[in-house]
């Protein structure tokens, strides 16, 4: 991926030389459920932490000194999101709207978000509390490592995705989706979620779209490393490598085959409309 020439966002709120402790009030989360939490990275996380409770201990500077390598992955980081920044308000204004930048929070262990307390295990989210997304940038070791998925462009989807929950916070999509949890089966509004996070990949393949046709970012196995990450995190794949066996109704993701598809219609299209998951008669 050509970055490096690339414009810095403005919108960076470097934490990552703030530790906490990982106490909380209020009961706090059990590590089982971050693990799990942490398969499915992009989840709204006020889903999960709204019963976590907040930060009982003040934060405390850690004289931490980020590697060579380190600094190179949030000069990367504040790149692409700059780029985000780029194709949204481009596709914002020509809708005759206004697009509102969020801010994007590096933080190294453990964060205290608007929508509660969080450690590094649960992987990148959105918070639409405060409209910010947060990443502690070891993750991306672990989408390699673990996860299977190397490559600078994989890493790019992972911010473009979190961006597109902005998008749909904007757009007023999420609160839609959220104000019908109480009226439907959890297997039902499973479905829902699906298609909320479906069309998130539709929008991270729309900013490669607009990125490339503007920029020309994209070089030599970049889509493929996009495709394979979106492949990695499907619901049936790591349910599989899980506990050995999927069970459909409880996807919230989609499967490896749907992220797949709707990355590529976002990337193949470029056109916001083409991203109406929740129109589409088939996934």
């Amino acid at each position: 991926m050509r970055w490096k020439d690339g414009r810095r966002s403005d919108n960076i709120d470097d934490r990552r030389n703030i530790r906490l402790s990982g106490k909380t009030k209020g009961g706090g989360i059990g590590i089982i459920l971050l693990a799990l939490v942490a398969m499915y990275f992009g989840i709204d996380p006020s889903v999960v932490l709204q019963e976590g409770g907040s930060f009982s201990e003040p934060a405390r500077q850690s004289g931490y000194t980020p590697t060579a390598a380190e600094d190179e992955l949030a000069d990367f980081v504040s790149v692409v999101l700059a780029d985000t920044e780029d194709t949204w308000d481009a596709v914002f204004a020509k809708g005759g709207s206004r697009y509102r930048q969020p801010t994007l929070v590096l933080f190294s262990g453990a964060v205290d978000s608007a929508c509660g307390f969080a450690q590094a295990a649960m992987g990148p989210f959105y918070c639409p509390a405060d409209s910010k997304v947060y990443i502690d940038l070891s993750f991306y070791q672990d989408l390699r490592d673990k996860m299977g998925a190397p490559g600078d462009f994989a890493q790019a989807y992972v911010i473009a995705h979190e961006v597109g929950h902005h998008v749909q916070n904007l757009l007023g999509i999420s609160d839609k989706v959220h104000q019908m949890r109480s009226t439907l089966s959890q297997a039902d509004y499973n479905q829902l979620s699906v298609r909320l996070e479906l069309q998130a990949d539709c929008f991270s393949g729309l900013w490669a779209n607009h990125a490339e046709r503007s920029r020309q970012i994209l070089e030599e196995g970049d889509v493929d490393e996009a495709l394979n990450a979106a492949s990695m995190i499907g619901d049936d794949r790591l349910q599989k490598q899980a506990r050995g066996y999927i069970t459909p109704d409880s996807f919230t993701h989609g499967s490896s085959a749907q992220r797949v598809r709707w990355f590529t219609t976002g990337l193949q299209s470029g056109k916001l409309q083409s991203c109406d998951t929740f129109g589409a008669k088939s996934l």
